[in-house]
């Protein structure tokens, strides 16, 4: 029996995106680490803003992206392993290569200085993009090409990025 072709895209797509960030949570036991959740339990990270959660390493860190498809923003926030605190990291900017949409390209995320909790270029948590072609976009997949902190670094990690839904009456 010949299998479809779409069949290898498909599966490598799908190996991608489980491997990768995912949307609001990220689960996974705890086995080996110094706190206890009880036997079976499955610990679930919730993401701050509502975003899609990408895990960094063995429970290291999270970056939380939060898409606002409709005036084509890209926020990035550096979250501890848990993604309840803010890390703040020394990068002037985080770099994403876009697979989706098409064509691919490179989105630079430049760090944001926020004076209310002190943080600056060189010394913060959050990282933003604006542009036109993210508009509209209904997902992102591609790689953070490098992401460092506290002597740790991690070089091009999957990503999967949907919009943020506006929440409303």
């Amino acid at each position: 029996m010949k299998l479809p072709s779409f069949l290898p895209t498909f599966a490598l797509a799908l190996m991608a995106t489980l491997s990768g960030c995912s949307k609001h949570q990220h689960n996974h036991d705890h086995a080996g680490h110094d706190h206890d959740h009880g036997a079976g339990h499955a610990h679930v990270h919730t993401a701050p803003h509502g975003g899609s959660l990408c895990a960094l390493g063995d429970h290291q860190f999270n970056v939380e992206f939060v898409l606002d498809a409709a005036v084509g923003k890209l926020t990035a926030y550096a979250l501890d392993a848990h993604a309840e605190n803010f890390v703040r990291i020394a990068a002037p900017s985080l770099e994403i290569r876009v697979t989706t949409p098409s064509p691919p390209r490179t989105l630079i995320l430049t760090a944001v200085a926020n004076t209310a909790t002190g943080e600056t270029v060189g010394n913060t948590s959050q990282f933003e993009a604006n542009t036109d072609w993210l508009k509209g976009a209904t997902n992102i997949s591609g790689t953070l090409t490098r992401f460092e902190s506290q002597g740790t670094s991690f070089e091009n990690v999957p990503i999967a990025i949907q919009p943020v839904m506006a929440t409303g009456n």
